[in-house]
């Protein structure tokens, strides 16, 4: 298909968490302050400091650097990394819903044209077994995203989450662990079919690691099929270990149709997590971001030591 898809190496540093952040790493409840806002927007420019570093110092190649930031808390940061010619992406979901919705309703289109982002992104749970109302219900506003995207010969970024349903993890005892071995693979191959078959034609598709390289090539194809052949894949991190995410990153690399990473928590939380309860000071934390991130670039690449 004429456009689509995307070529060449893709690492992204990924920060555009915002009602689980707000929630879970600042432990505020309800819309934040002006404060607030203000110290949450400052720890995302500390990431961004870590990701500058990287490039600067740790040997990222600029050309396969690239973050994803929100507008809400981000828009400074996305400003310099778009002033500074980075790649960027930016979500188009409204965030902590279980179905996909767009941020600012009808108005999406005048957002993404005034931040002018390399990627929009959205991020969405999707169960082909799941609700088939539900799972229409977003598949049409995908599609007017999809459309609307291409038109303007823009880049879109489809993070796909495969939730487990209630029958699925009763059949196999509760076990989350055998669902996400024994079964999402192949739910996560048919959801992206089903989403082909609905017109959402993402250049990326994003993700969830998978153990076992044969899976992560099952995937890379179905997202390849029926003349996608540029559609490229990258494995986002989940919050997971740094062994478990080493595991997903070497059985994706060098597949066919991967391309790199987007990963967020695994990289920043802990150093991000010291420098807001003032025990870690800024410079230490973005060196740390910045190692971390470099660090999964080169087991990606292979030339992790």
């Amino acid at each position: 298909m004429l456009g689509l898809g995307y070529d060449g190496d893709l690492f992204i540093l990924a920060f555009d968490h915002r009602g689980s952040f707000v929630k879970t790493f600042f432990g505020i409840e309800g819309a934040p302050t002006p404060e607030e806002t203000q110290r949450i927007a400052d720890a995302k420019t500390a990431i961004f400091e870590g990701f500058l570093r990287a490039v600067e110092r740790e040997g990222v190649d600029k050309g396969t650097a690239g973050v994803l930031v929100d507008e809400q808390f981000g828009a400074d940061v996305a400003r310099r990394a778009r002033q500074q010619s980075y790649i960027l992406a930016m979500p188009a979901e409204k965030s902590g819903q279980n179905e996909f919705d767009f941020e600012y309703g009808d108005d999406f289109g005048q957002h993404i044209e005034f931040n002018e982002p390399t990627f929009t992104k959205v991020l969405v749970r999707f169960n082909p077994e799941g609700d088939g109302t539900l799972n229409a219900r977003q598949a049409g506003r995908l599609k007017r995203l999809s459309d609307w995207l291409h038109r303007g010969e823009r880049k879109f970024l489809f993070e796909l989450l495969v939730p487990a349903e209630p029958h699925q993890l009763e059949n196999l005892n509760g076990d989350a662990g055998r669902f996400d071995t024994e079964l999402r693979p192949n739910l996560m191959r048919r959801a992206i079919a089903q989403l082909q078959e609905a017109g959402i034609e993402p250049d990326i598709w994003k993700i969830e690691g998978l153990d076992q390289r044969e899976d992560c090539e099952t995937i890379a194809q179905q997202c390849r099929v029926a003349g996608r052949d540029h559609v490229a894949c990258v494995v986002l991190g989940r919050g997971a270990d740094q062994n478990k995410v080493d595991e997903w990153l070497r059985a994706a690399s060098g597949v066919p149709g991967y391309q790199g990473f987007a990963i967020g928590r695994s990289i920043w939380w802990e150093p991000l997590k010291a420098f807001v309860d003032g025990s870690m000071a800024r410079d230490a934390v973005s060196a740390q971001i910045a190692t971390n991130y470099a660090r999964f670039v080169k087991v990606y690449s292979g030339s992790e030591s």
